[in-house]
């Protein structure tokens, strides 16, 4: 069974990289975020991933933001992706992934080399001016992945480029839970695992269900990033369900 959806994944991969090689230089962004959309939708399902949106009272979809989201696996971007495609700010070191780093440029992604100030800063000038396009930017503040059960630190400076744009920022909750509706730790993208370990771990598993959580956007009109992002790391914590005792114990 692994081996076979393993072929599968693969022949999508290929297909993914013949449309964005020979079609998407053709189309223009709306087309393009429908084949990302619809090409997004088709891996989970392979994956045996059902996406579960749920919109919590108060929220609902923003035209111009800044998304962001809590970070657990690469499965995050085709999740998000699947729902409404965004360009996503993603560390540099996936764009060297053999294929999938080469799609996720082409998808939009803007490659980021962590702890290098100039690379922020020629980041953040390029946000601000693509959220004030109208394109969608999402970003996982907490620059890395961390197991379920916890929220790492959001890191504030790409804040603000929500509040430089004078646009809302955008938060989603994201956790994969298994049939018991129990954090599915398979999911879990974290340590020395490679990504190849994490996509064979999930081939093995069966019905997988992520969660997509829109939360109301939060105001960007004189707020301090630092605060923004502490508020935002918050609100996706508590609306988790992780308790300050419980990502210590994680």
């Amino acid at each position: 069974m692994i081996a076979v959806s393993f072929l599968r994944v693969m022949l999508h991969l290929l297909q993914g990289l013949l449309t964005a090689a020979v079609i998407f230089p053709w189309i223009n962004s709306a087309s393009r975020n429908r084949c990302i959309k619809k090409w997004s939708s088709a891996l989970l399902a392979i994956l045996h991933i059902k996406v579960e949106l749920q919109v919590q009272a108060g929220a609902a979809p923003v035209q111009r933001a800044l998304i962001v989201a809590n970070h657990v696996s690469w499965l995050d971007i085709f999740v998000i992706n699947s729902q409404n495609p965004c360009r996503f700010v993603a560390k540099a070191d996936i764009r060297s992934w053999p294929a999938l780093g080469w799609l996720c440029a082409q998808g939009g992604t803007i490659f980021i080399a962590r702890g290098k100030q100039r690379e922020v800063r020629r980041v953040y000038e390029g946000l601000v001016s693509s959220i004030e396009a109208g394109e969608r930017i999402a970003f996982f503040p907490e620059g890395t992945t961390a197991a379920q059960g916890a929220v790492l630190p959001f890191h504030p400076n790409l804040f603000e480029a929500a509040i430089e744009a004078r646009v809302p920022v955008q938060p989603y909750a994201i956790r994969y839970i298994d049939e018991q509706g129990e954090l599915h730790r398979a999911a879990d993208f974290i340590g020395d695992m490679t990504f190849v370990d994490s996509m064979l771990l999930i081939m093995k598993t069966r019905k997988m269900t992520a969660q997509l959580i829109m939360l109301p956007s939060m105001t960007t009109s004189g707020a301090h990033r630092r605060e923004l992002a502490q508020q935002t790391r918050a609100t996706i914590a508590q609306t988790l369900g992780y308790t300050e005792s419980a990502e210590q114990a994680a």
